[in-house]
């Protein structure tokens, strides 16, 4: 996800506007996806043609939309706090979500001026709740009623894209890597991608990778959400611009050396975790008091890189390219990091390969939306865990 209030209202279509209501000479249809991810700092919403074979996309237009004030507020409380509620309260939340996702699509194709009848699928994730993959009744939750979507914008919607891949004793995530490997794999050199989202997760793109069968990919612990909780906690801004504020402190080595003990970070993949796991209850039980917030921010982003180059030196220790997508790509502070930690690895951004780190994520559940709707696979389990490939979501008429 971009800022939060980065280019909310300015287009990030990879053609005019004026292009836009051209017709279609290629005859692909053309699919909307909608995400908004652990960050919780908009909706992204992207149009997308892909090519017949699914290994190319042309982005048409993408913008992210800003949640109301109050309930992004309500969001990232229920993901930092871990708080339990009522049958009601997660209905509700449910509907008000799914009538938010519902007007960013339409906004979406109010603002590209490309006609619904155009569009085959909306692909919806929903707003994660709690992923709990692991444990003896394993689950993940998505809020944003697809009813509602399908209901308001008069177009077949398909969502909820991760439970069947849990029922299959997978993760239910990443759901990514797949459209990774078909957009970014090279033949000439061992690449992985790094989505630094509110959580980070890599995959990994083994040279001529033509199958998909080798690719892997995983969760490799927090990026944004855990620096832009502290930070909006200790200066008010939803997000550390540029890194100033990791900038003006120091990195704590017995801090960071404490947070690396978690054992999340030893559990061999396949694995995901989220908000319900890196939290700031789980920093603040790691602090002595003494720490400045500046510092521990500095510590936060050190935090990210160090478990990004760690995961990827021990899972594919031969990688030449690192390819960043995801709202940390426009922190300068967090991209230094990595490479400073990386040295022998360029690290670069997707938008170097034609990609939106924006709308990386975006396009993708347009593109297992397309998968759904062609009875084609959106799992890779070589990456969930999953006990086979299935065809993900559930499809609701529009």
């Amino acid at each position: 996800m971009g800022q939060a209030d980065r280019n909310r209202l300015a287009s990030c279509a990879t053609i005019g506007d004026d292009d836009a209501m051209r017709d279609d000479s290629s005859g692909f249809p053309l699919f909307l996806g909608l995400i908004s991810g652990t960050s919780t700092d908009g909706i992204d919403a992207a149009i997308v043609r892909f090519g017949d074979d699914g290994r190319s996309a042309e982005l048409l237009f993408g913008r992210t939309y800003a949640w109301p004030s109050d309930l992004r507020a309500r969001l990232v409380e229920l993901g930092q706090r871990g708080i339990e509620l009522s049958l009601d309260a997660i209905g509700e939340l449910d509907h008000r979500i799914g009538r938010i996702f519902a007007e960013a699509a339409n906004h979406a194709l109010h603002d590209s001026g490309i006609p619904r009848e155009r569009i085959s699928a909306i692909g919806s994730h929903g707003q994660t709740l709690r992923h709990r993959p692991q444990g003896e009744y394993p689950f993940t939750m998505q809020l944003g009623d697809p009813n509602l979507i399908a209901e308001q914008c008069g177009v077949r919607v398909v969502a909820d894209f991760r439970r069947r891949d849990v029922a299959a004793g997978g993760h239910g995530a990443p759901l990514l890597p797949a459209l990774h490997a078909a957009l970014l794999t090279s033949p000439l050199e061992d690449r992985a991608v790094v989505n630094l989202g509110g959580i980070a997760n890599i995959t990994l793109l083994p040279t001529g990778n033509e199958g998909y069968g080798e690719v892997r990919g995983f969760d490799t612990g927090p990026a944004n959400g855990l620096m832009d909780a502290w930070c909006l906690r200790h200066t008010g801004a939803g997000y550390d611009r540029d890194g100033a504020f990791a900038l003006s402190g120091r990195v704590d080595t017995a801090l960071l050396s404490t947070l690396l003990q978690e054992p999340w970070f030893s559990v061999p993949a396949p694995k995901s975790t989220g908000r319900d796991q890196f939290h700031l209850g789980w920093l603040e039980h790691h602090l002595g008091g003494q720490e400045t917030p500046a510092d521990v921010q500095a510590t936060l982003l050190a935090l990210t890189a160090r478990t990004v180059a760690d995961a990827l030196n021990a899972a594919q220790p031969g990688t030449s390219r690192l390819i960043a997508c995801g709202g940390g790509v426009h922190n300068p502070a967090l991209m230094r990091a990595l490479a400073a930690t990386l040295p022998r690895i360029t690290v670069e951004s997707s938008a170097a390969h034609g990609l939106d780190p924006d709308l990386v994520e975006a396009m993708g559940f347009a593109w297992l939306a397309r998968q759904t709707l062609l009875g084609l696979p959106g799992n890779l389990p070589g990456v969930t865990g999953a006990k086979g490939l299935r065809v993900l979501g559930a499809i609701y008429s529009g």
